[in-house]
């Protein structure tokens, strides 16, 4: 299945670290972010987990559930989160699917026949509290993933949703931003008091209060 952003995040039922999981139900209104290992007891991986529950008080600061997924069973991610604990120096604290019999992996795609038609690849969904696929990034099995470029891409998702506004390129929070295109000079002066920096007509930087 190809998903694409703005379409539903395909709802499911999964076993999981902490339980039977019903994916739509369990996000409630949190953003939610769904990401998948190829194979419990891989070093990289094992890296990954441990950083993604070292953020958690980030994730909770945006409002974020992250939950994890890998085609071994529940038993296996068990006896794996000792390992994770043990070297990463912080114990997993959100669920981990048990998807051996890739139903949730084959609905998400994350299964590359090309790659090896038995493990998943490093796939990341970013959903949002109307379950809209918002973000999706996939690596290959050698690279780890750069969970801080995940932060600032939901910072930058939260941030466009209230505002008129894009972010530039590197662009972190508090750095300055552009008002759309589509937003006339008119319709600006009223959002932005402020006042803004034209580049060009449809380059208008403005920096928002913090």
């Amino acid at each position: 299945m190809s998903l694409q952003l703005g379409q539903i995040a395909p709802d499911f039922e999964q076993e999981s670290t902490e339980g039977p999981i019903r994916f739509h139900e369990w996000l409630g209104g949190s953003w939610g972010i769904l990401f998948s290992h190829p194979k419990d007891f891989t070093p990289v991986c094992t890296t990954e987990l441990g950083e993604v529950a070292r953020l958690k008080p980030e994730w909770d600061k945006r409002g974020v559930k992250p939950i994890a997924l890998s085609v071994d069973p529940v038993d296996s991610h068990n006896r794996w989160a000792g390992d994770i604990a043990e070297t990463q120096g912080q114990a997993v604290n959100y669920p981990i699917l048990g998807d051996a019999d890739q139903k949730v992996s084959s609905l998400y795609g994350m299964i590359h026949p090309e790659s090896d038609a038995t493990l998943t690849v490093r796939a990341v969904y970013v959903v949002d509290p109307n379950k809209k696929i918002r973000l999706i990034l996939t690596y290959p099995p050698s690279a780890g993933r750069n969970f801080q470029e995940i932060l600032r891409t939901i910072d930058s998702l939260q941030l466009t949703d209230n505002e008129k506004v894009a972010t530039p390129v590197n662009w972190r929070q508090g750095d300055p931003v552009i008002i759309v295109p589509s937003l006339s000079d008119e319709d600006a002066k009223a959002r932005f008091p402020q006042g803004w920096e034209t580049q060009k007509p449809y380059l208008r930087v403005v920096r928002l209060p913090s």
